[in-house]
C-alpha cells in the first residue's frame, strides 16, 4: 500500500505538508494500515534518517543476493540503487534496515554494511528489480504487507512494477503550488498510460483534512 500525505494539488514536499492541517492525521491513518514494514526513497532517506555518504573503491558484486541480520514484525526498507548512503550501527534497532541495491552495487559497501549489523538485498543487473526484492522480503524476512512512503520517485518504481494493491492518501486543506515540486507518483515515463483506481472509502475530519483509500 502506497500511504502519502499531500496538499490538494498534489505535491508532498515534507517541509510543506508538516505546516498543514491533517499532518497528525497521517501518522495516525499510516498506524491504521497495519503495515509494519515501510519503504522511503533514497533521497527521503538521505535527508531523514542516513549519516552521510559513502564513497565506494570496489569492484561490483554482479550477481543477486542477500543478508539478512535479524528477525523483527517490521523493517525499515531502504531503495538505494548503488550504495551511496552511510549508516550508523543498527544493533537492536526495533525496526530494522533493510538496503535494496541492484546487483551492481561494490563488494566493499554491502561489507560495510554488513559491518554495522545492516541487512539487504541486492538484485537486479543495473537497477533495482522490486518484484524480485518483494519477494525476497516476503519469503525471507516474513515480510506480509508494506507501506511505502514515498518519495514520487519510489511510489512510481512500485507502482510501475505493478507492486501495489492500495493508494491512501491524506490530504492536507492546503495549496503548495511552487512549480517542480514532487508529486505523489513521479519519474514515469511520458507514455505511461493513468491508472484507474477504485475508491474504497473517504474519511472526512474535523480540521479539514481527507482520507481516500483507493485499490488497484
Amino acid at each position: 500500500v502506497c500511504h502519502m500525505m499531500m496538499s490538494i494539488d498534489g505535491r508532498i514536499d515534507c517541509g510543506m505538508t508538516v505546516r498543514l492541517a491533517g499532518n497528525h492525521e497521517y501518522y495516525e491513518t499510516l498506524a491504521a494500515l497495519n503495515a509494519p514494514t515501510r519503504v522511503s526513497g533514497r533521497v527521503t532517506a538521505q535527508l531523514e534518517m542516513a549519516s552521510g555518504k559513502f564513497r565506494s573503491t570496489g569492484k561490483p558484486l554482479g550477481h543477486e543476493a542477500f543478508s539478512k541480520k535479524t528477525d523483527a514484525e517490521g523493517y525499515n526498507v531502504i531503495p538505494d540503487t548503488r550504495g551511496t548512503l552511510s549508516w550508523s550501527d543498527d544493533s537492536g534497532s526495533a525496526k530494522p534496515l533493510v538496503i535494496l541495491t541492484c546487483e551492481q552495487v561494490s563488494e566493499d559497501y554491502l561489507a560495510f554494511l554488513d559491518s554495522r549489523n545492516i541487512s539487504w538485498i541486492a538484485t537486479g543487473r543495473d537497477r533495482i528489480d522490486l518484484a524480485r526484492a518483494s519477494e525476497i522480503l516476503n519469503e525471507e524476512f516474513g515480510v506480509e504487507r508494506m507501506a511505502v512512503v514515498g518519495g514520487g520517485t519510489i511510489n512510481g518504481g512500485f507502482l510501475d512494477a505493478g507492486l501495489l494493491d492500495e493508494v491512501s492518501i491524506l490530504i492536507g486543506p492546503g495549496i503548495d503550488g511552487r512549480k517542480g515540486m514532487s508529486a505523489a507518483f513521479d519519474g514515469l515515463p511520458m507514455n505511461h498510460r493513468p491508472v484507474a483506481l477504485k475508491l474504497e472509502s473517504v474519511t472526512p475530519y474535523d480540521d479539514g483534512a481527507v482520507w481516500l483509500r483507493y485499490s488497484l
